[in-house]
């Protein structure tokens, strides 16, 4: 599969992920979204990729959407919107880990990115930020929604009132980044990361996903339910039997996704 503006390859059952537009520090156009999309649904597909790592090329993870292709009518905006948002529902549906290696600026659309993705790293040369507000709109990448959801309500409003950008070590104390490392490590220790996550059982993994993101949509009551239903179908899988012998037998397991 090519793409212009990303590369994508695969390691050690990994998908690596590159937004490859350096000089535009890697705004988003219609394509890049596309390509994305693309190789959300590859790794999807492919039985032997168990996780996808998402960074950027050169100083800049994602700067957002590219400004010349902002629509100028309400129609054009609500499908670029629409677009965008259809894409970081398939991070949600895919089965497998999703994790944003943050290399430099994450802003707008870019910072949207990451809070669709299943965990953050992040170099400590990243910068977090909403500035829609300063352009006079509101980001419409599902930032309204996914970030007070992951940082609660007045942090929220305070990012996207007031358009401040913050560094890697407030990003993670406001739980939106997971860990922080040197940038010339991140690439090897995101790496690291995802290798440590696709040793773990594929099945439970993916339905750990899904519980957490389904259920911040659900009733408490539904929620458990919905875990209590979920239970039942991963309990009973050839990783789980794998699981119990080896604790039983002081071993590690060997889990196939079954």
């Amino acid at each position: 599969m090519t793409y212009r503006d990303i590369v994508c390859e695969v390691r050690d059952h990994i998908a690596f992920v590159t937004i490859n537009r350096p000089k535009s520090l890697n705004a988003l156009l219609m394509n890049t979204k596309e390509e994305l999309e693309r190789a959300v649904d590859a790794t999807t597909n492919d039985d032997d990729v168990r996780g996808l790592i998402i960074t950027g090329a050169g100083k800049a993870f994602c700067a957002g959407t590219d400004i010349s292709e902002i629509p100028g009518d309400i129609e054009g905006v609500q499908n670029m919107s629409r677009k965008a948002h259809n894409l970081f529902n398939k991070f949600d549906e895919m089965g497998k880990p999703i994790l944003a290696a943050v290399n430099g600026y994450a802003l707008g659309g870019g910072m949207e990115l990451t809070l669709a993705c299943d965990l953050v790293i992040a170099s400590s040369r990243a910068i977090f930020g909403m500035p829609e507000i300063d352009l006079g709109v509101h980001c419409c990448y599902g930032g309204t929604q996914r970030l007070p959801r992951i940082v609660g309500k007045v942090v929220a409003n305070e990012l996207l009132f007031t358009g401040k950008t913050i560094d890697a070590w407030e990003a993670k104390a406001l739980g939106l980044v997971n860990r922080v490392v040197e940038h010339a490590d991140l690439l090897s220790e995101a790496e690291k990361f995802m290798k440590e996550l696709i040793n773990k059982a594929p099945v439970a993994l993916k339905h750990n996903k899904y519980l957490v993101n389904k259920g911040l949509d659900m009733t408490l009551a539904d929620a458990l339910d919905y875990e209590e239903k979920t239970a039942g179908v991963v309990f009973v899988t050839e990783d789980a039997k794998e699981g119990l012998r080896a604790f039983l037998e002081k071993r590690k397991p060997h889990f196939k996704g079954e």
